[in-house]
């Protein structure tokens, strides 16, 4: 039968929303062929070809030719299959055409499905394809909807859906419907038929990733981001690393009267930044790691990663920051245990124990006299009466 209306409405579907026409039509037929069986409780072995090119739609009944008629829905005897074609053999499939009663309204039914199932497939295959090797990058969204505390947005060229979770929204940091942002993409995974991609404004790799959009020295390998600790909406401390000599880290990423921090802060909502200079030697580093506080001295525990630090006695909160917060920062940047101490309390607990070991040495020192007083006494006791 000719369907021209229905051919039209399938390429009109491939060419809008990129579904190709030879798979469409092929999960089309197979879906014709249930639909049909299911509404129709017909028996038979039932096919469907489908040409294009004439907008036909053609149903056929399928019989194997046998000798003997069991099954009349699916059989049909030597004899009577010669009337359709005399050359046919038992064992040989024949076909007879056959009109389908009510086939516009299980076309139809069948052919909605079907593109929306193809549409979430496809809608999947191209966010796969997309952002499969885009794990780790950040890119620009616009937030569309918010429903139980998740936000989603509209991501990439194909303004493709990704979802933000709680957790990975910045404390006290606002979402808006239409408000634009950039955003950490953290994963994409396939649940079920459909791909979600995870995004992120908590990640540290955020701030790692504006820095290299806003920094070109960083970008071209210049410069080199050794380690990023956070704590989101508050602040961050990020370690540098000029491989040039020539190059300034510490300029490079300020920018002209702090152009570039500052582009990055804009974007993190005012979270503030530590820019620190990367060092090899790890005593170093911390030192320059509880910047903005001045440090006199950093020893090391030996045989383990930690770090006593001492900083003047009015700097003794900036080092520590506001909670723990810009110690607890710099533990996380370098790796190691740091107990930071203000110079008057490391003096008070160096000279206690240098006097505790003054005390220790003059114990060893000092004769033991209740050993002498006893040892007297027995010579005492050896004298004899007219000697005392």
């Amino acid at each position: 039968m000719k369907n021209k209306d229905f051919f039209l409405a399938i390429e009109d579907l491939t060419r809008e929303k990129g579904i190709k026409e030879d798979v469409l039509l092929d999960t089309l037929t197979n879906a014709l062929v249930i639909a049909y069986k299911k509404n129709m409780g017909d028996a038979r072995d039932v096919v469907i070809e489908m040409n294009p090119e004439k907008d036909t739609v053609t149903f056929y009944a399928v019989k194997t030719v046998v000798e003997e008629v069991e099954d009349p829905d699916k059989e049909i005897s030597l004899e009577e299959a010669k009337t359709f074609k005399k050359s046919i053999k038992v064992g040989d499939k024949l076909k007879e055409e056959f009109k389908p009663k009510d086939f516009g309204r299980i076309a139809a039914q069948t052919a909605k499905q079907v593109v929306l199932q193809k549409l979430r497939e496809t809608e999947r295959d191209n966010t796969l394809a997309e952002f499969e090797d885009k794990e780790n990058e950040i890119k620009a969204c616009t937030i569309r909807k918010i429903e139980d505390k998740n936000i989603y947005v509209e991501i990439g060229a194909g303004e493709i859906e990704a979802v933000m979770l709680p957790q990975d929204q910045t404390p006290g940091e606002k979402y808006n419907v239409n408000d634009k942002m950039m955003v950490y993409v953290k994963k994409v995974r396939t649940i079920g038929k459909n791909a979600q991609i995870l995004v992120s404004r908590t990640s540290p790799g955020l701030v790692k990733k504006l820095f290299e959009n806003v920094v070109p020295e960083i970008a071209q390998g210049i410069v080199t981001i050794k380690a990023v600790s956070r704590e989101p909406g508050q602040r961050t401390k990020i370690a540098i690393l000029s491989n040039d000599p020539n190059i300034d880290a510490l300029g490079a990423c300020v920018g002209t009267k702090g152009a570039r921090v500052n582009e990055v802060v804009r974007e993190l909502g005012g979270e503030k930044i530590d820019i620190i200079l990367w060092s090899d030697d790890p005593l170093e580093f911390i030192a320059k790691a509880l910047s903005p506080a001045k440090v006199l001295r950093v020893s090391a525990i030996e045989g383990e990663k930690v770090a006593k630090v001492v900083v003047p006695d009015d700097k003794l909160s900036l080092a520590i920051g506001r909670d723990g917060q810009n110690a607890r920062l710099a533990a996380r940047l370098t790796g190691w245990k740091i107990d930071v101490k203000s110079e008057s309390k490391a003096r008070a607990e160096e000279e206690a124990a240098e006097k505790e070991d003054a005390q220790s040495e003059e114990a060893v020192e000092m004769p033991n006299i209740g050993d002498e007083l006893a040892d007297f006494e027995a010579e005492i006791a050896d004298l004899p009466d007219e000697e005392l």
